[in-house]
């Protein structure tokens, strides 16, 4: 039997859509997911959800979502937990790849299979190549390099998976707030691009835009403005990543942060990442004059 131990996001609803029998769906206390689950545990009371999955008769737990490091109680940890508590802790010291590489040995070595999410939907990991209209250029291909060398960089430092890359420089690199947080900071609505019905509004805002550009001018590396006009926005997992959770995804709502921060396209390493709703990412890419590269890694 399968346990889903789900977290935040849209990977576990597109998960449950694709498996004919349901799992019994399980969230960590403080973290609820866009489904309804019928197991909700405490890190303090992890011991006693062991037993209790076994005793269901889980044998295979697939993670999937989003889930930040909860604080402990002390006070609250169970009888059951107590043997846990230093595997636990020394998980929670290190990095998010060390991490999570410890909580699956963790549930290993309680007797769990571990199911990548992959596994169940292997149709979550597209086939190399471009699915859009619009092909990267020459310049574009020099820029997924310089980003495959940037998260492979920050990989070595378990920081993020995700950078944005314009002619040749590292415009911004995903932090712990995610791909969604960094392409924020370049977004501007799709409509609100053109001029305003109310003149006046629109020099307003043109004038705010001005002082904007002129700061990001400033404070730009070699006297160059911050900004991620043409530019990529490139997503791979870390190097040697335990692939069976924390794979990186992207998804349509992904797509249309792109094309509101200004890019020209998507590079993503095949086999590496998941994509939620490819047709539906290929549609908002192809409206906005955009591209998908699902790249080989080292592919030029």
């Amino acid at each position: 039997m399968l346990a889903l131990i789900a977290g935040t996001g849209d990977l576990p609803p597109a998960l449950l859509a694709r498996l004919d029998a349901r799992p019994l769906v399980c969230a960590l206390d403080g973290f609820a997911p866009a489904v309804t689950p019928d197991v909700t545990f405490r890190l303090e009371h992890l011991g006693t959800f062991l037993a209790d999955l076994r005793d269901r008769g889980v044998d295979r737990i697939c993670m999937a979502g989003a889930v930040r490091r909860p604080e402990i109680d002390p006070a609250a940890i169970d009888a059951a937990t107590l043997p846990l508590i230093p595997k636990v802790q020394a998980a929670m010291a290190q990095g998010d790849d060390v991490a999570l590489r410890a909580i699956i040995t963790l549930l290993e070595e309680a007797g769990f299979t571990i199911v990548a999410a992959h596994e169940i939907a292997p149709d979550l990991l597209p086939k190399a190549g471009v699915p859009t209209k619009v092909r990267p250029e020459d310049w574009h291909r020099a820029d997924a390099a310089e980003g495959e060398a940037c998260v492979a960089a920050m990989g070595a430092a378990d920081t993020g998976q995700a950078c944005i890359v314009r002619v040749g420089q590292v415009q911004a690199q995903e932090d712990q707030t995610g791909t969604d947080a960094m392409l924020a900071r370049f977004c501007e609505p799709l409509d609100r691009r053109g001029m305003a019905d109310d003149p006046l509004t629109y020099l307003s805002d043109l004038g705010a835009d001005l002082v904007e550009q002129v700061r990001d001018w400033i404070s730009g590396a070699d006297d160059t403005p911050i900004t991620a006009d043409d530019g990529i926005l490139f997503k791979a997992p870390k190097p040697g990543q335990d692939r069976r959770a924390d794979l990186p995804i992207i998804g349509p709502g992904t797509a249309m942060a792109a094309a509101e921060a200004g890019l020209a396209g998507v590079v993503i390493e095949a086999g590496g990442v998941m994509v939620l709703d490819l047709a539906g990412v290929v549609q908002i890419l192809d409206g906005q004059g955009m591209f998908l590269w699902i790249r080989e890694r080292g592919a030029v």
